[in-house]
């Protein structure tokens, strides 16, 4: 499982304080460009994703997001993403991130990413050692 930590900014929330629904959705984007980031020091890149897409001529793009929201975040609070694959297809990954509050669950986001050829814009296979790298974090 990756964690990714992430503070509320006033830019984050609503007049009241609290965190505007469509913003988990950019904190659980962060969460996985980070660990696509550390995937990326384990198979000898630099720490960029984008230098990993660019030797495997592969994208993951956003197919469907479904999110449960359960308690909400305030101002200030210091949140954390636990993102780990919920399902792994031969085209495609869903990736299940929970948003928590130490260890209060705030919401679950189910992302499913597709990849695709950087240079055709069509479906790739995802790599045989993609998987095993994320559920090695």
């Amino acid at each position: 499982m990756h964690r990714f930590a992430i503070r509320v900014y006033y830019s984050d929330t609503d007049c009241g304080g609290i965190v505007y629904h469509a913003n988990y959705l950019n904190f659980v984007e962060h969460a996985r460009t980070e660990l696509l980031r550390d995937i990326s020091l384990t198979v000898g890149q630099t720490g960029s994703h984008r230098a990993l897409m660019e030797q495997e001529q592969l994208a993951l793009v956003v197919k469907s997001v479904n999110v449960d929201y359960r308690r909400p975040a305030y101002l200030d609070d210091l949140l954390s993403v636990e993102t780990e694959v919920e399902e792994s297809k031969r085209f495609s990954i869903v990736f299940r991130q929970t948003v928590k509050r130490e260890e209060e669950v705030l919401c679950v986001a189910l992302v499913k990413v597709a990849a695709i050829d950087t240079a055709t814009m069509r479906p790739k296979p995802m790599p045989s050692w993609f998987v095993p790298a994320v559920n090695a974090l």
